[in-house]
């Protein structure tokens, strides 16, 4: 081979070579244009057998970009950090400083929108010899994000550690320290429930709380996005935070955020966690007075007398009042005997729903009518109270019957109540929504304000004869009337036929209806065996026992949750998630979210009246609005917690959300038109 020809391969070789090192080199060299650019430098000289400070120094190129803590959220990437350090040496854990929340289209993110350090401990071998500058090194790789789009970055960085002890300390590290949270000096506590963290964090009962928000660093044990309940005994903060996964850890750590950059750093073993205490934050922004709540629980209550879920029991109502205008004294003790029951059961149901809750059950209000055996046993008592108004046989210690005893209208009043749980009404949603944030106390007033609304309309009358006064007097009208109101009452135990086969499948109803037939049978012939003047009720033990008897075995062996599907709404609307709901915002369409159940009147009322209609469909479909529906006739802890986050204890809740922005709860009431005109508003 001639020089020439070697000379010509060498300079096709070189081109070919510098050709390679451009392809390799270029992408580095545009990675070194960060968004978020880092610096890494020393607090002071190295020492032998000390720790010398390191920091990373971020500084974002825009206000619009920012970091992530070590725990980002829902999304994002945390920092990765690969040391070379002369042998013996040894980085620490990096320390960050107090993260910031950022919540972008339902994704909760942990992130520095500002400068910001994280600060390394170096240690240093106690058999160093200081001579001149130690070089040390390492390969971080960050993330860095706007409200829109995410880079990863990378960057090599070094610096040369001088080893003199005259060397002059960098005064940024001051300012650097001073944004680390803390450790806690004594230890905190934690339990998990089913459902929920509880933590036990010791801080001194005088430490102002405005804005508290705890960070967890354990990843996916906690839901980021969820909101958190704060309560404050003695100089312990018990904090609630809803999970996110089944992980049971042997710590937990994080950082209690107090606002305005400052916290503190906690570490958390398995221990006692108190209950109770005074509220500080929770699941609403803020609670009104107490005051306030007892007037919007008195008006719900009140207006539960004329909302759908109630009309069912009117019929018994009615009968109530015309036997109250017989005499003065007996419509005192019936106002009274009513209002007692009322009231009673609106405790005893809010009472078991707290003690429910605070045993880690996600259950709001109504919660009995996501049980198959509850809705069985109502079925069987609308039944009886159908068969009763029919004149089918006649019992004597309730209302519905022609006995004056005062245990009448109480048992009148325990059942109005327990059946008017199905519905939240306006004013009661608040109140409802704050009793679960309350001590037990002041929640347990509430349901008796709740209770008291309801029963108010009876006791007025019982107690003021000029109202009393223009009722109609008794006669035999109100033997033909309750007649005529065991159709509504027969409408109800048709829809509750119709709800266990939701509850339980085909096969569930199948086996209730066999025990309301067996009933039925059971009661005719005590009927017969009263009109007769011979004892009956040893007869009605006889002949009802063995269908209850098989009903208690079969119904628990035939229950089989049924499909829930949205194939039959006009709107296909999705299914309700977090995860869904997150996306369906970020797609830059409205979206409109109703939660519903198949036990709620309300609901259903609802739904024929203003969802379920083509004018509304063909809205939507025009103004590209995505529809979702949050099925609650069964328990669902996910829908449970998103009810308690928005303040509301039951369905239904309606909320709209116009692109890019937050969620506007709609009335409890929809009219026909509600949903058109938030469809064909301009954007």
């Amino acid at each position: 081979m001639t020089d020439a020809r070697m000379i010509n391969r060498f300079r096709e070789f070189a081109a070919l070579v510098a050709l390679l090192a451009a392809l390799v080199l270029a992408p580095l060299a545009h990675a070194q244009e960060t968004n978020l650019a880092a610096e890494l430098v020393a607090e002071r000289a190295a020492q032998p057998g000390e720790d010398v400070m390191v920091a990373l120094h971020f500084t974002p190129r825009s206000h619009e970009w920012h970091g992530y803590w070590s725990n980002p959220g829902d999304a994002g990437l945390g920092m990765q950090l690969d040391w070379q350090l002369p042998e013996g040496w040894e980085a620490g854990e990096p320390l960050y400083p107090v993260p910031q929340t950022l919540m972008i289209s339902g994704i909760m993110n942990h992130v520095y929108e500002h400068e910001y350090a994280v600060l390394i401990p170096i240690t240093v071998p106690a058999d160093f010899s200081p001579s001149g500058s130690v070089p040390i090194s390492l390969k971080a790789q960050w993330l860095a994000c706007t409200d829109k789009i995410c880079v990863p970055e990378q960057a090599k960085l070094s610096l040369f550690l001088d080893s003199k002890p005259d060397s002059v300390e960098d005064q940024r590290f001051a300012m650097w320290r001073a944004a680390l949270p803390p450790m806690l000096d004594s230890k905190s506590a934690f339990a998990l429930t089913q459902n929920e963290l509880r933590l036990a964090i010791p801080i001194p009962a005088s430490m102002a709380l405005d804005a508290p928000h705890v960070f967890v660093s354990n990843e996916q044990l906690v839901d980021y996005g969820a909101p958190q309940t704060f309560r404050r005994k003695g100089d312990v903060l018990a904090v609630e935070i809803p999970l996110k996964g089944g992980a049971t850890p042997e710590k937990v750590e994080g950082i209690l955020s107090l606002g305005e950059g400052n916290g503190v750093r906690f570490m958390a073993e398995l221990g006692d966690v108190p209950s109770g205490g005074t509220l500080v934050k929770g699941t609403a922004a803020d609670i009104p007075p107490i005051w306030l709540l007892l007037l919007g629980a008195l008006a719900g209550g009140l207006l539960l007398n004329i909302m759908p879920c109630v009309f069912p029991i009117l019929s018994i109502k009615a009968i109530s009042l015309a036997r109250a205008g017989e005499s003065e004294a007996q419509a005192r003790r019936d106002g009274l005997a009513y209002t007692a029951g009322a009231m009673l059961a609106s405790v005893a149901l809010g009472a078991v729903m707290l003690v429910l809750r605070a045993a880690g059950e996600q259950i709001g209000w109504a919660f009995q009518l996501q049980e198959p055996s509850v809705v069985v046993f109502l079925l069987l008592l609308a039944v009886a109270i159908t068969a009763n108004f029919a004149g089918l046989f006649e019992l004597p210690s309730l209302a519905i019957t022609r006995d004056d005893k005062p245990a009448s209208s109480f048992a009148t009043g325990l059942l109005a109540a327990f059946v008017a749980t199905p519905c939240t009404g306006p004013f009661m949603a608040a109140a409802l929504g704050a009793a679960l944030l309350l001590p037990p106390l002041p929640a347990l007033l509430l349901f008796a304000a709740l209770g008291l609304g309801l029963a108010l309309p009876f006791l007025m009358i019982g107690m003021v004869p000029a109202l009393r006064s223009r009722l109609p007097r008794p006669g035999a009208w109100m033997v033909r009337f309750r007649k005529l109101m065991a159709v509504p009452m027969g409408l109800t135990a048709l829809a509750l036929i119709w709800l266990t086969s939701r509850l339980g499948g085909q096969g569930f109803a199948l086996i209730a209806l066999v025990v309301v037939f067996g009933l039925v049978v059971a009661l005719m012939i005590v009927g017969r065996l009263q009109r007769a003047g011979k004892l009956a009720w040893p007869a009605f033990g006889l002949i009802a026992a063995p269908f209850l008897i098989f009903g208690a075995f079969a119904l628990p062996a035939s229950y089989a949750e049924a499909e829930v599907s949205a194939e039959d709404s006009l709107l296909k609307p999705q299914a309700f998630s977090e995860t869904a709901l997150a996306e369906a915002r970020a797609s830059g369409k409205p979206v409109f979210l109703w939660f519903t159940a198949d036990w709620c009147v309300t609901c259903k009322v609802n739904e024929g009246v203003a969802i379920e209609r083509e004018a509304t469909k063909q809205a939507f479909e025009k103004a590209g609005v995505v529809a979702m529906v949050g099925d609650w006739t069964r328990r669902d802890a996910e829908i449970t917690m998103f009810l308690n986050a928005q303040g509301a204890a039951g369905v239904p809740l309606y909320l709209w959300y116009e692109p890019g922005g937050e969620a506007e709860q709609l009335p409890q009431v929809l009219t026909p038109d509600t949903l058109t005109e938030l469809a064909q508003r301009p954007r």
